[in-house]
């Protein structure tokens, strides 16, 4: 047959070779992708090695608020830190638990322990955050919007809006806010949070009253749209209000809001220091801790606002609220308020 039929032969031959590569290579392909297909399998399956943030047996809570505590400085209230943990936990009897994550730019962890020792804390952790590339880190993200507390300690605004705002970091914190979660912070830290930002970017120290009602625009400068909280629309937070005397920098504050066209109102929230104002889900607002929170309200525009020119405005709204008392951001009291008015860059009395 062969002799007969050279050619068929000849094609037998090579058919079977063929055949045998075929074979070979359908067989090397079959066996890798097992390979990794269980290599897959075993990622999918196997836990992640333990970090600071990872705990096995740990479900993450649905958070019921958002809620803010905003602190004016000095030592911090620590029961109203445990009320924001509280609150999104769904009360003080829960037995549910959250992670709480401390923001800073600078300085040390010592929030970890006292946090971590509070009712309702699962893990706490510390991130101090320098600049841009670190706001903008992936693992960074991933651990603040797992969290369901924020805490801003302390520094410098200016640091924290030049570093943090536009980056990740902002668009975790948000994400916080808006799955029910807690914001707070205190001094600068609270300071950031209003929609009107004092940025103290303009000089090396943070502006004071007097250089303030002098020239309403030296050395003053604002930051918008970094965060812009339900409850804290159209607002400018001041700290460390009493000890430092800072009436007229934030009646300053208000008026540039009105005479520069950002807001026909504008609501000041000074808080003093050893005192903490805090905000639930509803908008109420109440005072804990040493001294009082005032609300400092221009709702028509400053007569003379002009750089190089005393600021005079007529007739600011005031409620003084001392501790243990609420103040309804929803609807502004139409009582209870007093007027103070500056004329020539004077008080025409005492505003406090």
């Amino acid at each position: 047959m062969t002799k007969a039929f050279p050619n068929i032969a000849k094609c037998l031959r090579k058919a079977k070779t063929m055949l045998l590569k075929m074979g070979t290579f359908l067989i090397s392909h079959f066996t890798a992708n097992l390979d990794r297909y269980f290599e897959k399998i075993s990622r999918d399956v196997s836990p992640p090695l333990p970090t600071p943030n990872y705990r096995p047996n740990y479900k993450r809570p649905i958070l019921v608020g958002p809620v803010h505590n905003l602190g004016g400085g000095g030592p911090d209230i620590d029961d109203a830190i445990q009320w924001m943990i509280n609150q999104v936990r769904g009360g003080a009897n829960s037995d549910k638990k959250v992670n709480v994550i401390v923001i800073r730019a600078a300085g040390n962890d010592d929030y970890n322990q006292l946090i971590y020792n509070m009712r309702g804390v699962n893990y706490v952790e510390t991130l101090i955050i320098r600049n841009r590339q670190e706001a903008n880190k992936t693992d960074i993200f991933d651990k603040v919007r797992n969290a369901g507390v924020i805490f801003f300690a302390g520094g410098d605004q200016c640091e924290y809006i030049r570093n943090w705002k536009n980056t990740k970091l902002e668009a975790a914190i948000k994400s916080v806010y808006d799955k029910g979660g807690a914001i707070g912070g205190t001094s600068a830290g609270a300071m950031i949070q209003s929609e009107f930002v004092y940025d103290s970017c303009a000089c090396e120290d943070s502006i004071e009253t007097n250089e303030a009602l002098e020239d309403p625009y030296r050395n003053i400068t604002f930051t918008y749209n970094f965060f812009q909280w339900k409850y804290l629309r159209k607002t400018i937070i001041d700290t460390h209000f009493d000890e430092r005397k800072r009436m007229g920098r934030i009646m300053v504050f208000i008026a540039r809001q009105i005479q520069d066209g950002v807001s026909d109102t504008a609501l000041g929230i000074a808080i003093s220091e050893e005192t903490s104002l805090l905000v639930d889900k509803y908008g109420i607002a109440k005072v804990m801790g040493r001294g009082s929170v005032y609300f400092v309200l221009g709702d028509h525009p400053p007569e003379v606002c002009e750089p190089g020119q005393p600021l005079t405005y007529y007739d600011y709204k005031i409620w003084r609220v001392p501790r243990g008392e609420t103040f309804d951001l929803n609807n502004l009291p139409s009582k209870g308020y007093y007027l103070r008015s500056v004329k020539r860059g004077r008080f025409d009395s005492d505003p406090y």
